[in-house]
C-alpha cells in the first residue's frame, strides 16, 4: 500500500514541474489511475513517457506497494 500523498512526492521527485492527478481505483491504496502532465514529456513517445513514469516509480512497483498502474501523459499546453 502506498499513500496518494507518497506517490504524488515520488512522481514530483523525477517531475518537479509535474501537474499529478491520482485515483485509487479500487480503495485498496495499490491499484491508481495516474495523470502527470510534464514538459519533460516534450520529444517524447507515449512509449517514452510510460517508461520515464514507471522509472520514478520503480522502487513502489518492485517491493508491492503499487500492484497496478493506469497512466496518462501529457505535455503542458
Amino acid at each position: 500500500m502506498i499513500s496518494e500523498t507518497e506517490l504524488t512526492q515520488l512522481v514530483q521527485a523525477s517531475f518537479p514541474d509535474a501537474d499529478i492527478a491520482i485515483m485509487d481505483i479500487n480503495g485498496m491504496m495499490d491499484h491508481f489511475r495516474l495523470y502527470v502532465s510534464s514538459k519533460a514529456f516534450e520529444g517524447k513517445n507515449l512509449i517514452q513517457r510510460h517508461k520515464m513514469v514507471y522509472k520514478a516509480l520503480d522502487e513502489a512497483m518492485q517491493d508491492g506497494r503499487i500492484h497496478a498502474l493506469e497512466i496518462t501523459t501529457e505535455i503542458p499546453q
